[in-house]
């Protein structure tokens, strides 16, 4: 084996000149099976959209990118074995707007509430909120409508929303929200509290907090700004973020909007005109189930035994680690993020809690 195949990483290919190059190189790039992969040449990818360079452009490998063009698919980037099966794969892989039929259009109703303490419940719900403008200048968010959907994209609580501060922007092009419909709107705290308790079981957030429970995994994109115009708190761990997961960043580890990661990975456009929650929240239900099947390798059960899943050669000398092979390093090396395929392996919220 020579120097160069001998010091080539397993995972990105890059080489280098010294053995305890490339082991520094895996101890700061926590390659990982989890970390999207091309089909045809096996290189490890930091993200979807990296993968997706490697693919189609601007540089792209050239033998990848004409077997993708004759049987990839766009959207989730998956090889085929052909054209035909391609043709088949696509029909199922793109989704549509309109697949919602009535329940789209309810969305548009003003409220309804079909939340219930219930364990035997859906165990993922997909958060998202519509902002109006408060403070002199209407820049200050203020949620004006909330809509909570289930796996199966069926609204289990909708409603506009009374912000304790006055709303002097109702940016209507945008929200289609008019001041009567915040009038007699269901006051703020109120709407915390009975999602808070839904998503907890009507378990306190401590509880939660310290030691588990049968709480609710919440799917949202930009949940941050979410829960603070909610004045919620929810525990990290539970929460599945489209706007912060690694692989459906951009090259740059920014986030992507919502708009383009429904056009790019579900094949159709949202946010147009005005903007209903229920779509948004549809949207981020179907990405984190797309990324929660995806097909990975799993390592000794890392649920059990790596529940942070990150690089463990913090255990391992330099020296040992020289001895090694750059396929035995892989192996070894962990991401540096939770990948959603896990979910797959917890059959409740109530483990994903303990994680």
């Amino acid at each position: 084996m020579d120097s160069s195949s001998r010091n080539k990483c397993s995972a990105c290919y890059r080489q280098f000149n010294k053995m305890e190059h490339l082991v520094e190189h895996m101890r700061l790039s926590y390659h990982s099976n989890h970390e999207p992969t091309c089909g045809i040449c096996q290189k490890h990818c930091r993200s979807f959209e990296s993968l997706r360079e490697h693919l189609i452009g601007p540089l792209p490998k050239a033998e990848c990118e004409r077997i993708f063009k004759e049987r990839g698919c766009d959207l989730c980037l998956t090889i085929l074995s052909t054209r035909y099966a391609l043709q088949v794969h696509r029909e199922k892989c793109q989704f549509s707007r309109g697949n919602n039929g009535l329940l789209y259009r309810m969305a548009n109703l003003g409220i309804q509430d079909e939340l219930r303490i219930d364990n035997s419940r859906e165990k993922v719900v997909s958060l998202a909120c519509k902002m109006v403008g408060g403070g002199s200048d209407g820049s200050l968010d203020l949620c004006g409508r909330v809509c909570l959907i289930d796996d199966h994209e069926r609204i289990i609580f909708q409603t506009y929303v009374k912000p304790q501060l006055p709303v002097t922007n109702y940016r209507y092009e945008s929200t289609g929200i008019r001041p009567e419909f915040l009038k007699d709107a269901m006051p703020i705290r109120q709407v915390q509290r009975k999602i808070q308790e839904y998503l907890c079981n009507g378990e306190p957030i401590w509880q939660i907090r310290s030691r588990g429970g049968k709480a609710r995994i919440l799917v949202g994109h930009g949940l941050d700004q979410d829960l603070k115009c909610l004045e919620m708190e929810y525990p990290m761990i539970l929460i599945r973020d489209t706007a912060k997961y690694p692989p459906l960043m951009k090259t740059s580890k920014l986030s992507n909007s919502l708009k383009y990661l429904t056009k790019a990975y579900l094949g159709y456009d949202i946010q147009s005109g005005i903007q209903d929650p229920y779509e948004d929240g549809v949207a981020t239900m179907r990405l984190y189930l797309r990324m929660r099947s995806q097909s990975h390798k799993v390592e000794d059960h890392p649920i059990a035994s790596d529940p942070q899943n990150r690089n463990n050669f913090a255990s391992w000398r330099q020296s040992e680690l020289e001895r090694m092979s750059p396929e035995k390093m892989l192996d070894l090396s962990r991401s540096d993020y939770y990948c959603w395929c896990l979910d797959k392996y917890s059959y409740s919220a109530t483990a994903t809690a303990t994680w």
